[in-house]
């Protein structure tokens, strides 16, 4: 089982690191460092971190690629991706791939906490810092910004839109449904999708439906 107060620190910049490390180290924590997908992997193998700050670019490859294998060791493992290159696409990569958050840099230790729940988790009095549940909401709205974007770069054609998400199309459509309520920017009512029209004897036709 993990350490709920073990941190595993993965960055490739040397000096973010030293400092993340000592503020979590300031408020008790036990905190390794990686600088590299190997050294990750060798420092998890002999102690399971609780909570995994992971950079996303790592010597220009991707850090997403060392989320699975952290998460196999044992899936109760908090990961947090930050990166310096912030963006909906990739936030929501990292979420699909099992990561509790995300935050672009600079972050500092507390917004790191609060970004995991964590302040929240060792202190029930502190206000203000975000709980599972609106943790949850957080990953959900970013889920639904990209969602939107994607609509919207498609004329509102749900259908489309799914294929570029690579996404099941009644999944996509009750994901909208769900947010309906959430966001007013692309009513679903404006919204388009494929549906077959009433067929001759001679000849079919498929049309959108506005």
């Amino acid at each position: 089982m993990p350490a709920l107060r073990r941190f595993l620190v993965v960055d490739d910049d040397p000096v973010f690191s030293r400092i993340l490390s000592r503020a979590l180290l300031r408020r008790g924590y036990e905190v390794a460092c990686a600088a590299s997908p190997t050294e990750a992997l060798e420092s998890a193998l002999q102690a399971v971190p609780g909570w995994v700050v992971l950079d996303l670019n790592l010597a220009g490859k991707s850090g997403l690629a060392l989320l699975p294998h952290l998460l196999a060791l044992n899936p109760l493992t908090h990961v947090l991706v930050l990166t310096g290159y912030a963006s909906i696409e990739t936030a929501v990569d990292a979420i699909k791939l099992g990561a509790r958050q995300y935050l672009a840099k600079p972050a500092n230790a507390d917004e790191v906490l609060r970004a995991l729940g964590i302040i929240e988790r060792d202190s029930a009095e502190t206000s203000g810092a975000p709980g599972d549940k609106q943790l949850a909401r957080t990953l959900e709205q970013l889920e639904w910004d990209h969602i939107r974007r994607q609509l919207a770069a498609h004329g509102g054609n749900v259908s489309a839109t799914a294929r570029s998400l690579k996404m099941n199309l009644r999944t996509l459509q009750r994901k909208i449904a769900a947010y309906q309520g959430t966001s007013k920017e692309i009513p679903l009512g404006r919204m388009r999708t494929k549906r077959r029209r009433p067929v001759s004897a001679s000849r079919q036709t498929d049309a959108e439906e506005v």
